[in-house]
């Protein structure tokens, strides 16, 4: 069976000294291994992204932003997102690392004034760039560059010259955002917490014949909360975010086994191969047969 994965992704950098990694990714392949495409997760490191060919569609809770080549987007730290539509021709890299890169040491001016307030922020979700905006263009330059940068494996000074672009780039951003940034209500902080229990019980047990009276018993609340809750952050019910969940695991069987269509649907909690089917098609666009064809190709 498939290994459930927790929404909590823990990045793992080679080098402790420079926590930093840029992930590439397409359809079939995010290097070095990670998560993001389809894969709803959230992380303690700060994000920027930038889509280097085709378009996707990015959620973070239940905003979605559409990004096209040449755009990216900010991703603040503790946040729920995942890529949830990538086109066929679609790739995009993502830059991941702790806040404590911005602020030069821990418990200076830098990082108290012009660090912390924005990314403990959690009304600060994502901020999208477009090369039609001067100061968004000035971002997206840097995220290009800092791409070259890492690609050139020879060049001796990696680490201080994308120090220096990342807090360019922070300064960059926070010019521009900081009257824009207002506190979340505390009703929404108690629904994201509450989203996160939901989601957890849904990963630990998508695999039963689980109702909707279990999901919003593990959180402590009524049925109707627990929906209005899954409406109102992920803007989906919990049951199309159950069966999207399903369906997303049954992608990995297909791709690392030779189960048949029967067994990966069985393993992944659907009770008849034709609901599978049908939320598979509907949800991909292709059958599971042509999904793995597709994929093995």
């Amino acid at each position: 069976m498939v290994e459930t994965k927790e929404l909590h992704e823990i990045n793992r950098y080679d080098d402790s000294g420079f926590p930093f990694e840029m992930y590439k990714v397409s359809k079939d392949r995010i290097i070095p291994e990670g998560r993001g495409y389809k894969d709803l997760h959230w992380h303690e490191e700060l994000q920027f992204t930038l889509v280097t060919s085709g378009t996707l569609t990015m959620q973070i809770y239940d905003k979605t932003y559409d990004l096209k080549e040449g755009e990216g987007i900010f991703i603040n730290a503790g946040l729920l997102h995942m890529t949830t539509m990538l086109s066929s021709d679609g790739e995009y890299v993502s830059f991941n690392f702790p806040e404590k890169m911005l602020g030069f040491f821990t418990g200076s001016r830098m990082e108290q004034q012009y660090v912390l307030p924005y990314t403990r922020n959690k009304g600060l979700l994502g901020i999208k760039f477009s090369e039609d905006i001067p100061w968004n263009k000035k971002i997206l330059d840097a995220l290009k560059e800092m791409k070259q940068i890492k690609e050139t494996t020879s060049y001796t000074m990696m680490a201080y010259e994308l120090a220096t672009i990342l807090v360019g780039m922070w300064l960059e951003l926070i010019k521009h955002i900081e009257a824009t940034i207002v506190d979340p209500h505390p009703s929404w902080l108690k629904k994201q917490r509450r989203i996160q229990t939901f989601i957890g019980f849904i990963h630990d047990h998508y695999t039963e014949d689980i109702r909707l009276e279990d999901i919003a018993e593990s959180g402590h609340v009524s049925v109707g909360e627990c929906g209005r809750c899954f409406k109102s952050v992920l803007n989906m019910t919990p049951y199309e975010y159950l069966i999207r969940y399903r369906v997303n695991r049954s992608m990995d069987l297909l791709n690392e086994t030779d189960y048949t269509i029967t067994e990966i649907a069985t393993s992944v909690g659907f009770n008849y191969v034709g609901h599978y089917i049908q939320h598979f098609k509907k949800r991909i666009g292709q059958t599971p047969n042509q999904y793995r064809n597709s994929y093995w190709q």
